[in-house]
């Protein structure tokens, strides 16, 4: 748990975790036009162009497309037909922020928060080792 940890902190620098996203020069995309036109329909989400969307989830083994605004709100539609199928607040990226360090700073992630894991590691492995020395010792001893 602790090293799954340390390497999701670590996913943005690494492209054996994570790989980068490639940037293009396309900022419309014609195909989901009507997505765009369907969640800007929602008032909560406060979405009027792409710049007021974070990201697109698209699920083609549901059948949905998962839109998340920049203020957290999600809305899921049909991938086909555009039609809304819910629309919740989302509140797993703040808590995993909250979770990572990166909710305070990147100067908190990386010089309190990663730190904290490596030396909970550390003190976990340390542990297991102490412990099971006095057993070893003992059946040595015994044989």
């Amino acid at each position: 748990m602790v090293s799954s940890g340390i390497m999701l902190q670590l996913k943005k620098h690494s492209n054996w975790i994570q790989p980068n996203v490639e940037v293009t020069s396309s900022s419309k995309p014609v195909m989901l036009q009507s997505y765009l036109d369907a969640v800007s329909t929602v008032k909560e989400a406060n979405i009027s162009s792409w710049d007021d969307i974070e990201r697109i989830d698209i699920r083609p083994d549901k059948g949905i497309a998962k839109i998340k605004s920049k203020n957290n709100w999600e809305i899921q539609i049909d991938i086909e037909t555009s039609e809304i199928y819910a629309t919740n607040y989302r509140r797993s990226d703040i808590i995993e922020s909250i979770h990572d360090g990166s909710f305070f700073s990147e100067i908190v992630k990386y010089g309190w928060f990663l730190p904290s894991g490596i030396l909970l590691l550390t003190l976990s492995l340390t542990g297991i080792y102490m412990f099971f020395i006095p057993i070893l010792k003992k059946r040595k001893r015994n044989k």
